[in-house]
């Protein structure tokens, strides 16, 4: 049965997300499908801002903002992040970004 509740009950799976090494994370691109890990992708960076682009089509993928507050971040073309295949979190049976 599907619950409504507020978005704490993420924080739990968004922090085992978080918890493995950030540039081995697979980030999936939403324009051309290329899957590859975030420390594959290209990085335009300056004090502002940092963008992250498909290394396979140059599409933004998601940018990270240095504001006043803290650091934010504007999804673009980034279809999905998700842990590699044999990262602490995997659950059997799911399947690898790709197949």
């Amino acid at each position: 049965m599907m619950q409504i509740v507020d978005g704490n009950a993420i924080a739990g799976e968004l922090s085992g997300l978080f918890r493995a090494d950030p540039t081995m994370l697979v980030a999936v691109c939403g324009e051309c499908g290329a899957a590859g890990p975030l420390g594959g992708t290209m990085v335009e960076r300056d004090d502002f801002a940092a963008i992250v682009r498909c290394r396979s089509c140059t599409h933004t993928l998601f940018t990270v903002l240095d504001e006043p507050g803290g650091l934010a971040v504007v999804i673009a073309s980034l279809a999905r992040l998700q842990q590699p295949a044999g990262q602490p979190g995997d659950e059997p049976g799911r399947d690898e970004v790709g197949r």
